[in-house]
């Protein structure tokens, strides 16, 4: 599936999480202090992009996207 047609698939059933490096994740949670350097990071996002929520490993990102209902899509 691409991200376009992820994208289409609408927010609050369906999202997706991306790898980030802590550069990537202080641009896209500009709140975000003190994350050491070198930490792989995973970000949770709606199908439209919307960031959902940031943590330290793939397992917490599942978890809260199986809490809030969402299915989790593969993008390529």
């Amino acid at each position: 599936m691409s991200e376009i047609e992820l994208a289409r698939l609408g927010g609050g059933e369906v999202a997706y999480i991306k790898v980030l490096s802590v550069e990537e994740a202080r641009q896209m949670f500009p709140a975000i202090e003190g994350l050491p350097a070198g930490v792989r990071l995973f970000a949770l996002h709606g199908a439209d992009g919307t960031p959902i929520a940031l943590t330290d490993s793939r397992q917490a990102a599942l978890s809260h996207a199986m809490d809030g209902e969402l299915v989790i899509a593969s993008v390529h």
